[in-house]
């Protein structure tokens, strides 16, 4: 097929002139790098909130220039916008591209680099690149709903974008237009919400092409075969367009799917991969297995499929491992009518490999596959051959960055990806080229976007220390010190409960948690890697499963002892999100005197009504139940009275189930240690939070109040597990503080 970029500059008059939604150049405002000037070198939730936050690098065709993304933030507006930047492969001569007050984003190369493709206001939009700005910009899109994401094929003939069509939840005025005032949500199954929205509508993947009139949705094909197919493509919520991937000539696309709905969809995480055809319209399944399945990507020669694949089913914190299937050649008739050649079971690409694979990449030359993974607390960069091998780290052990995964390679064999750490967010870096594992001497900055704010900021000490547990294993814990610290004096300190409870407490940059800017405030921050976190292989990680009150518990005692054994450590908070939260709770009950003060951020309080009220219900059912009792099986609804099965789903996660981890989970919820509380405590949650509804942190601001427990409630109505609007950021920072203070400090 005959590329046609070279024409998309006419096209996108005739585009515009056809009624494409136009530009809208009035509005906000554009919003900039921040000019802030920071007092004593103290950073403030003020200055996190002015750093930019980068990301979407893309390399250009020529190999010489990256186009990414800035979002800065204006707290006065209450809102962010996000720009684009350009820079030289080097990092050299960074200049911004755009200056418009609302956002863009997925910003792509035509393939002559003469044009830059993106999204703004819902619509797909191109303009020339002339020199350092955009030229005039042409609309290509008409979808009523909006395109949130897209990708281009090979040739830049056709793409794929992502879209909604109506969710199995209704309202009134869908079966009476005149009730349009009326405001009701009905559904007659489970998953009628999900993280902090109601299932009216979901997602699904179109394919178009750039030729002959705008992209519109009656112009498109639904890869899943139209708005009454429930599925979602790409899975809600966090999965975007990087679930599919064009084939390299352009003829298939393979992507992850979850093809569940209701109280199936609730009770698995059986994403699969699939080969779809456009042309003919054929889709076909890859065997995979029964767990989750995400991130397929083709070898350059079309002869491979790599994604991460998941082993069990309803367990979403599985290992994630490399696997590849191998796609057979087939003779293309004249008629191009050939269906998808065979595709053979995937495999375990590393059987060996102990830690979580992440993003898996092809080297242009389709002999290696790039991967990132947490391992022993940093996130490394690694390589392996196509066919297998032992997986080659290309970041030694000593760098305290987590890196992404490369998503370039020069010419020179210099890898470009981006890297963070507790002490400076996301930027672009360049790993040059030598012998072994890449160590600081081969490390060149791309990037610089927030150096002027962060070279503003005192420096401070973070130290990796390995605490003994209660059954003698070394324990991963990171410990940041206040700036100009003094051992000879006392200090407040913070021991940071993670939520999860599968994650890790690595290298990362947070605009939420971030430890950096607790320990400016004059507190020793301790980061504990307990029992469930996912960098130290798979028996620490699924050790806590069924195991909540247990062991991780235990770790966080260890880790308070060892921090309280110092002489410059005075009072003690405990603080923590989600799982955090859960954990803030039941350590409430059980901690004697060890803590000084507890903050509780989306936490679980009663673990029998949170099973009632949250979503994704394949969570709750596996780790409040443990691994081996849970069974997915489809059919009618089992015997009365037994306990465990509903609907034909084996349920030993459940409040009624009769397993003994189930009964030791329910048994032991925060809950029921409201008794023993005695430590002022604040609350804090989300209304729009459908993981962990808002009723859990009142439940258990009113059980402290009712203890006579010191303690405070903070709701945010219109968030969600996380805060994200600026101001409301910005209350729920300094509130946090005002609290520790209140408590920690003298």
């Amino acid at each position: 097929m005959k590329p046609h970029y070279l024409t998309l500059a006419s096209i996108a008059l005739i585009f515009t002139i056809m009624g494409c939604n136009k530009q809208d150049t009035s509005g906000p405002a554009f919003i900039g790098p921040s000019d802030i000037r920071i007092e004593n070198g103290k950073m403030t939730p003020e200055v996190l909130l002015s750093l930019g936050r980068l990301g979407d690098p893309q390399l250009s065709p020529d190999g010489k220039q990256i186009l990414y993304g800035v979002s800065y933030t204006s707290i006065a507006e209450n809102r962010s916008c996000r720009n684009l930047y350009l820079c030289e492969a080097d990092g050299s001569n960074p200049r911004l591209l755009t200056r418009d007050g609302k956002s863009i984003s997925n910003a792509r190369w035509s393939l002559d680099g003469k044009t830059i493709y993106f999204l703004q206001g819902g619509q797909l939009w191109s303009a020339p690149l002339e020199g350092d700005r955009l030229g005039k910009r042409a609309c290509l899109s008409d979808v009523p709903e909006g395109i949130s994401e897209f990708l281009f094929s090979p040739d830049q003939s056709q793409l794929i974008f992502v879209s909604t069509v109506p969710g199995q939840v209704t309202t009134p005025k869908d079966s009476d237009p005149a009730l349009d005032k009326a405001q009701a949500y009905v559904t007659e199954d489970l998953m009628y919400r999900h993280w902090d929205h109601w299932v009216t509508e979901i997602p699904h993947a179109y394919v178009a092409t750039l030729q002959n009139g705008p992209v519109t949705r009656d112009r498109a094909l639904d890869i899943l075969g139209g708005p009454d197919v429930k599925f979602e493509l790409p899975a809600e919520p966090f999965s975007g367009v990087e679930q599919l991937s064009w084939s390299p000539d352009g003829q298939m696309i393979a992507y992850s799917c979850k093809k569940l709905t209701g109280k199936e969809y609730a009770f698995s995480t059986n994403a699969e991969i699939f080969i779809y055809k456009p042309l003919t319209g054929e889709t076909k399944a890859i065997a995979t297995g029964g767990g989750y399945d995400t991130d397929p990507v083709w070898s350059p020669d079309g002869k491979h499929i790599a994604w991460v694949s998941m082993a069990r089913d309803g367990y979403e914190a599985d290992q994630t491992r490399l696997f590849v299937a191998d796609v057979e050649s087939a003779a293309q008739p004249a008629d191009g009518q050939s269906a998808i050649p065979a595709v053979s079971a995937g495999r375990n690409l590393i059987p060996g490999f102990r830690y979580n694979v992440e993003s898996p990449t092809w080297s242009e030359d389709g002999k290696y596959l790039y991967f990132s993974a947490l391992t022993e607390g940093l996130k490394a960069i690694y390589r392996i051959g196509a066919e297998g091998g032992e997986p080659e780290r290309l970041t030694a052990e000593d760098l305290w960055y987590d890196f992404g995964t490369p998503f370039a390679v020069l010419a020179d064999g210099t890898l470009l990806t981006t890297w963070c750490s507790m002490d400076f967010p996301t930027e672009l870096v360049a790993i040059k080229p030598g012998n072994g594992a890449a160590g600081a001497d081969r490390l060149a900055a791309v990037t610089h976007e927030n150096d002027p704010i962060l070279s503003q900021l005192a420096t401070h000490k973070t130290e990796k220390r390995f605490v003994k547990t209660v059954d003698g294993k070394d324990m991963l814990t990171w410990v940041l010190f206040p700036p100009q610290f003094d051992p000879a004096k006392k200090y407040p300190a913070i021991e940071i409960f993670l939520g999860g409870p599968q994650g890790t407490l690595s290298q990362g940059w947070s605009y939420r948690w971030n430890y950096r800017l607790m320990a400016a405030q004059g507190y020793v921050v301790v980061l504990p890697n307990r029992r469930g976190t996912t960098a130290f292989g798979p028996e620490w990680t699924e050790q806590i499963s069924g195991d909540y009150i247990g062991l991780n518990m235990q770790d966080y005692l260890s880790a308070a002892r060892m921090i309280r054994q110092e002489p410059y450590v005075g009072k003690l908070a405990a603080c923590g999100a989600s799982y955090g939260g859960y954990s803030v709770y039941y350590m409430a009950g059980i901690h004697e005197n060890t803590y000084d003060c507890f903050i509780a951020h989306a936490g679980i309080f009663d673990e029998k009504y949170m099973y009632y009220e949250t979503e994704e219900m394949w969570f709750p059912n596996w780790d409040n139940g443990g691994l081996e009792e849970y069974a997915y099986t489809p059919g009618k609804q089992g015997p009365a009275g037994d306990g465990v099965t509903f609907g034909g789903m084996r349920q030993g996660g459940s409040p009624w189930s009769t397993n003994p981890k189930a009964m030791r989970h329910y048994g032991n919820s925060p809950d029921f240690g409201v008794k023993n509380w005695h430590t002022p405590i604040l609350c804090i949650h989300g209304g729009k939070d459908f993981r962990i509804p808002y009723d859990q942190g009142m439940a258990a601001f009113n059980a402290a109040q009712m203890m006579g427990v010191p303690s405070k409630l903070i709701v945010f109505p219109e968030e969600n597990h996380w805060i994200l609007q600026p101001q409301n950021a910005l209350f729920w920072h300094r509130s946090y503080f005002d609290w520790l203070d209140r408590w920690c400090k003298e």
